[in-house]
């Protein structure tokens, strides 16, 4: 009986073949994520890996949500810090909610604060791409702004389902009615909406390689900024673990300030900070208050299932929410956030 990882290099090796892509070898790439496996594609010409989706993060049917990552794909790497994009596994019995081939990225692991710079500057790349004529199926709301702010309020609805304390409830519900209902400056562009540092490669020569798109966006480019960089991000990764001092996280900013013309405000990239530490926190109450679910038989949509990910990595997804949700590190965040108001 095969186990389930031998299964789907099986269903891989099959869809490959019947794709007539030819390759040398398979090889499974350590389970890192909650969303995608991950499968290294050894072949001549350059290697590539296969991103096999675990569940949809964006709520989306297998098939619509396949098209929605090649499209994040597609849209990015015309800024030159995304792998390519080189097929569609499609929807099938065999691998129920297909895959993607893209670029194999040989680089390691981003480390912070050093590779701020690398990461400003593909950060920059993405946000300076043109918008389309045609912006779907990427999301593209007129009001991006109040498209977050309603984005975090869904999934604040799940805050009294998380067994959390009244206090952190009461806390973190304070911080989103603080949320601005306008911006100065909310003009859109292209985003990742997915920016932790664990998600960049750095290449031999500096380049900073956003490997993992699957959230893209039209929206705020403070989004990003602020998910590279707070501390709820910079600690998520195990590999790439870090604390940024605010003169850190400054620099960080001014350096992609640097590569904008013009550059929103710093009112506005302060509100898009907290809003992204809000988006943060709510979903960590998502997931503790769904993850002890089986996983969905049917494999639809989203589903954060434990189930669907190796246990190490549960615990340590465990470690972290229960980490970001306490009372301290709240504090903390606050404390960078009033500091930050008034020096960026």
């Amino acid at each position: 009986m095969p186990t389930p990882l031998e299964a789907r290099l099986q269903s891989l090796e099959t869809v490959l073949q019947q794709a007539n892509i030819s390759y040398q070898s398979l090889s499974p790439m350590a389970d890192t994520g909650l969303a995608h496996d991950h499968v290294w594609i050894h072949r001549d010409g350059g290697d590539w890996v296969a991103r096999l989706p675990k569940q949809s993060q964006m709520n989306l049917a297998p098939a619509d949500n396949l098209a929605y990552e090649a499209a994040c794909y597609e849209r990015a790497s015309q800024g030159g810090h995304v792998p390519r994009l080189h097929g569609l596994l499609e929807v099938s019995s065999a691998l129920p909610r297909g895959g993607l081939l893209v670029d194999a990225i040989k680089g390691r692991l981003a480390q912070l604060p050093e590779d701020l710079p690398y990461i400003a500057e593909t950060l920059a790349s993405l946000h300076q791409l043109p918008l389309p004529d045609q912006p779907a199926p990427l999301l593209a709301p007129n009001d991006p702004w109040r498209a977050m702010r309603e984005e975090v309020g869904r999934q604040a609805e799940w805050l009294d389902q998380a067994d959390l304390s009244a206090t952190v409830i009461s806390r973190i519900r304070d911080e989103l009615a603080a949320l601005p209902v306008e911006l100065p400056d909310a003009e859109r562009c292209l985003i990742s909406f997915d920016t932790h540092p664990g998600n960049f490669l750095i290449e031999a020569q500096g380049r900073a390689v956003l490997v993992d798109l699957e959230k893209c966006r039209y929206g705020l480019p403070g989004i990003d900024l602020a998910h590279t960089s707070l501390y709820t991000s910079t600690t998520w990764d195990l590999n790439s673990q870090a604390v940024l001092t605010l003169e850190e996280v400054i620099g960080f900013y001014r350096r992609w300030q640097a590569a904008m013309t013009p550059s929103p405000s710093a009112e506005t990239l302060v509100a898009c900070r907290r809003a992204t530490w809000l988006w943060s926190l709510t979903w960590c109450a998502k997931w503790r208050a769904q993850h002890l679910r089986a996983k969905d038989a049917q494999q639809r949509g989203e589903d954060w299932s434990a189930e669907l990910t190796d246990p190490a990595l549960i615990d340590h997804v465990r470690d972290r929410v229960e980490h970001y949700l306490s009372a301290p590190i709240i504090d903390h965040v606050q404390n960078e956030l009033q500091r930050l108001r008034v020096t960026l």
